[in-house]
C-alpha cells in the first residue's frame, strides 16, 4: 500500500541502479504555476532592511519575463544596519535525478531604472552541508542593465572547489551586499545550470499539427523536435494580429501544451517557435485558430477521462507502452501497479473512442509482449520495471530488487480485466486472451504465504535478500484485491480462510500492525464501529483512512457485490468517503481552500514530498489531490461533480495540464505539484466510467475467477 512507501523508504538502504536515461537540464525556476509567490523559496530580512515577500515566499511577476510566462520579483530595502537574504531552492520529485553536466550557473536579471548598479546583490551556491562564497553581481552584469534582460553567468569553479558539480547544487541565495543602503528592484528567471562547451545550435521552426478547444483551455501539439531544442514557446491572439507570448514547453518531456484561458465561447489564434539552448529562437509557425466552447456535465466528465488516459497512451514508456511512474520523472522506469490502473484506463480510451480498437490491440500485443519477457519471481513482477531491458528497478533500494505481490495484484487487475474485454470470437483477439492467461496462472501467490503456512501474505520476495523487506499484508487498506486474486488463482491459490486469518485478521500482530499505522485502536479489529462526523464505519482503521484505500481494490472488483461477515463494501466504502468530505467541509485545520466543493485527501504528492493524507488533523497538511474526489464518483456523484467543476473551472490555471489535474495543489503554502502520477490519473479514469456505465466493474466481475471467489468469501461467512 502506498503508505508503506513511507516505511519502505525508512527500512531500504538508500542504493539505487540507473538505467540509461535522457537527462534533464538542472534547473532550479524556469516558470511558477502559483502566480502569488514561488514555494521553493526563503525570505528572510533583520530590520530596517526589508525583502517584498508573501509569507515568507518570494513572488512571482506575471506581467515581465524573460521566458514567459512569469519570473521572480525581488524588491527589497538595503541598509548598512540591517541584511536580508533570500534562497531559491532547487525543487525535488521523485525520479528527478539524471542530469546533464554543467558547470556554469546561469540566470537572467532584469534591473528597474530606479536600481542603481551598485545596490545589486551578492550571490552564493549551497550544497546539503557547505555554503559556497558569495560573489558580487555589480562586478559581473556591467553598467547598463536598465530594463532589459541581461544574462549573468558564473563558473561554479569561482564559488570554490567543494561547488563544481552542479548535481550537488540544492540552492543559490541572493544577499545584501555589505554596507550597501538604498532601494533595489530586480526581476531574476530561467536560473539554472549550464555546460560552458554547449554550442548554440540553431533551431529549425516547427509546426502546429492540431488544436482542440474545450471549455476553458486549448490544447496544441506538434511534431517531435530535435535534440537542439531545449523550449516550444507559445504566441496567442485573441484578434490575429497582436500577439503575446504566453509560456514555454519543455521538449524532454511534452510535445504537447494546454492553454488554460479561463474564457469559454472565446477563439484564439495560436503561433509556436523554437528556442535553442542559447535561447535563439526559429522563425514562427503558420497561424492556427481554435475556440473553447461550453461543455455540459457530460463533455466535463469525457474530457477529464480523455486526458488522464493520455498518460497511459501518449506518455506511455516507449519500449513496452506500460504506465510511467511520474511524468516528469524518469522516462524508462515502467511502474507495475499504475501500469495495471493504465490497462484499464486503455479499455474506457477504446470504449469512448478516444483510440481505435485496431490501436487498442496494438499497444495491448505490445504490452503482453514485454511482459512474457520481463523479469518476474516466482511469477510476481517487481514495483518497477526498466523499460528497454525488462529487468527490475531497485529504485527503493537495494531489498527492492525482487517480487511485489501488492503491485503484481494491480497489473493482475487490469490484465483479468482486458482479457474480459477481448473477444474469443476474434483470432487475434482470443490468442491475447490466453497469453494473458498465462501470465496470470504463472503467478505463485501461495509462494507469498512465506512458509506455506503462514496466515498472511507477505508483500516483497528477493532473489539475493529473500523475505528481508518482512511486511505482511494486513487490512483494512487497498490490499483487498491482492488476498481476493490470490483466492481466485486457479494454479497457486490460497485457502479462503486466508480472507479472515490474513486480510481481516483479529489476531494481536493485525491488532498491532493497525494501531500503529493508524496512531489509534480504533478499527485495530478490522472492525470500527465509531461514529466520524455523524456516519457510523463499519470497517476500516481510524476514520478509514485515506481514499485511495476505496479506489485501488475497485476499480475491476465491483464493491456492490463484495461482502463479507461484516459489511457490504460499496456502503462502506461510501461511508469513507462521506466521512472524508464532512472533514473537509469542517476543515479543523483551518486551510485554504478546503469546503463543499473542494475536498479529496488522499495519497500524492505534496508541498514536502509522497504523503498518505486522511480526514483527521494528524494526517492532514491542507493537501488536496483531485483524484480523491473525481475517483469517488460511484459513491458521490453529485459532490464530485461539482469537486470536479470547481477543480476545472476556478483552479484550472494551475491545476489543469497537458494530461488533466496535476497531482496535488496546497492553497495554504501556495503550492501546486509539476507532476501527474500514474497510480493516480487512472483511477479517474475508470471510476468516472464505472459510475457512467460500470463498465470496468462489469468486465472484471464476468471473470470466472473473480465471480467463485465471491462466492467463495460468502460461504465462509456462512460457515462461521
Amino acid at each position: 500500500m502506498r503508505l508503506a512507501w513511507l516505511i519502505i523508504l525508512i527500512i531500504l538502504s538508500p542504493v539505487m541502479i540507473y538505467a540509461q536515461e535522457k537527462p534533464y537540464d538542472r534547473i532550479i525556476f524556469d516558470n511558477s504555476l502559483m502566480t502569488k509567490s514561488w514555494y521553493y523559496s526563503a525570505v528572510n530580512y533583520d530590520s530596517p532592511s526589508y525583502v517584498l515577500n508573501v509569507k515568507g515566499k518570494l513572488p512571482v511577476e506575471n506581467q515581465e519575463s524573460f521566458t514567459p510566462g512569469n519570473s521572480l520579483h525581488l524588491n527589497y530595502t538595503s541598509s548598512s544596519s540591517g541584511s536580508w537574504i533570500v534562497e531559491l531552492n532547487y525543487p525535488k520529485w521523485r525520479g528527478k535525478d539524471f542530469f546533464k553536466e554543467a558547470d556554469v550557473l546561469s540566470f537572467w536579471i532584469y534591473v528597474a531604472k530606479k536600481t542603481e548598479t551598485g545596490i545589486l546583490p551578492m550571490v552564493n551556491v549551497s550544497t546539503e552541508s557547505l555554503d559556497s562564497r558569495y560573489i558580487a553581481v555589480p562586478d559581473i552584469v556591467g553598467k547598463n542593465t536598465s530594463e532589459q534582460w541581461q544574462q549573468v553567468k558564473i563558473p561554479l569553479e569561482n564559488f570554490g572547489k567543494d561547488f563544481t558539480d552542479s548535481k550537488k547544487i540544492t540552492s543559490i541565495s541572493f544577499r545584501q551586499a555589505d554596507a550597501d543602503s538604498g532601494e533595489g528592484e530586480i526581476l531574476i528567471d530561467q536560473v539554472e545550470f549550464i555546460n560552458s562547451s554547449t554550442s548554440g545550435n540553431s533551431v529549425s521552426s516547427v509546426e502546429i499539427a492540431a488544436a482542440k478547444g474545450y471549455d476553458r483551455h486549448v490544447d496544441l501539439t506538434w511534431e517531435d523536435v530535435n535534440d537542439n531544442t531545449k523550449y516550444i514557446k507559445i504566441y496567442r491572439s485573441q484578434n490575429g494580429s497582436a500577439y503575446e507570448a504566453i509560456g514555454i514547453q519543455n521538449t524532454r518531456e511534452f510535445s504537447k501544451f494546454t492553454d488554460f484561458t479561463g474564457e469559454t465561447d472565446t477563439e484564439y489564434t495560436y503561433k509556436i517557435s523554437a528556442l535553442a539552448f542559447d535561447y535563439s529562437e526559429s522563425d514562427l509557425s503558420q497561424p492556427v485558430k481554435v475556440s473553447t466552447k461550453k461543455m455540459s456535465d457530460e463533455e466535463l466528465m469525457t474530457m477529464v477521462q480523455e486526458a488522464a488516459f493520455q498518460y497511459y497512451w501518449s506518455g506511455a514508456e516507449v519500449e513496452s507502452g506500460l504506465a510511467l511512474e511520474n511524468i516528469p520523472g524518469r522516462k524508462n522506469m515502467i511502474a507495475s501497479g499504475a501500469s495495471g490502473f493504465g490497462l484499464m484506463a486503455l479499455i474506457v480510451g477504446a470504449e469512448r473512442e478516444f483510440i481505435s480498437r485496431t490501436d487498442f490491440l496494438k499497444r495491448m500485443e505490445k504490452i503482453v509482449s514485454f511482459l512474457e519477457n520481463a523479469d518476474r519471481f516466482h511469477g510476481a513482477y517487481s514495483h518497477f520495471i526498466d523499460g528497454p531491458t525488462g529487468k527490475v528497478e531497485p529504485f527503493f533500494g537495494q531489498y527492492d530488487n525482487g517480487a511485489d505481490l501488492v503491485e503484481t495484484s494491480f497489473l493482475m487487475q487490469g490484465l483479468l480485466t482486458v482479457r474480459q474485454y477481448l473477444s474469443t470470437e476474434v483470432a487475434r483477439e482470443n490468442e491475447l486472451r490466453d497469453r494473458i492467461t498465462t501470465l496470470w496462472e504463472e503467478v505463485e501467490w501461495d509462494w507469498f504465504r512465506k512458509n506455506g503456512d503462514s496466515d498472511y501474505l507477505t508483500w516483497h520476495w528477493s532473489p539475493n535478500h529473500e523475505w528481508h523487506i518482512d511486511h505482511q499484508l494486513i487490512g483494512w487498506n487497498e490490499t483487498m484485491i491482492t488476498y481476493f486474486l490470490a483466492i481466485a488463482s486457479p494454479t497457486h491459490g490460497v485457502d479462503p480462510e486466508m480472507y479472515y486469518s490474513g486480510w481481516a485478521s483479529q489476531d494481536q500482530k493485525a491488532q498491532d500492525y493497525r494501531s500503529d499505522w493508524g496512531k489509534t485502536k480504533n478499527g485495530s479489529m478490522y472492525t470500527n464501529g465509531e461514529e466520524y462526523f455523524g456516519i457510523p464505519l463499519k470497517v476500516g482503521v481510524g476514520v478509514g483512512g485515506p481514499l485511495f484505500f476505496v479506489h485501488y481494490s475497485y476499480l475491476g472488483l465491483d464493491p456492490h457485490q463484495m461482502e463479507d461477515k461484516w459489511v457490504n463494501y460499496f456502503e462502506n466504502n461510501r461511508d469513507i468517503v462521506n466521512i472524508n468530505y464532512r472533514y473537509s467541509v469542517e476543515n479543523p485545520g483551518n486551510y485554504e481552500g478546503y469546503g463543499p466543493q473542494s475536498w479529496g485527501l488522499t495519497a500524492s504528492d505534496g508541498p514536502e514530498g509522497y504523503k498518505a493524507r486522511e480526514a483527521k488533523p494528524a494526517f492532514d497538511d491542507g493537501t488536496i489531490a483531485p483524484t480523491g474526489a473525481i475517483a469517488s464518483f460511484p459513491y458521490t456523484p453529485e459532490k464530485s461533480m461539482a469537486a470536479l467543476k470547481k477543480f476545472y473551472h476556478e483552479n484550472g490555471k494551475f491545476l489543469w495540464g497537458e494530461y488533466g489535474f496535476r497531482d496535488a495543489f496546497n492553497l495554504s503554502e501556495d503550492w501546486v505539484a509539476e507532476i501527474f502520477m500514474g497510480l493516480n490519473q487512472a483511477p479517474m479514469v475508470v471510476m468516472i466510467e464505472n459510475y457512467r456505465s460500470g463498465l470496468l466493474w462489469d468486465l472484471f466481475m464476468k471473470n470466472e475467477e473473480a465471480a467463485a471467489t465471491v462466492e467463495k468469501i460468502k460461504q465462509i461467512q456462512l460457515k462461521e
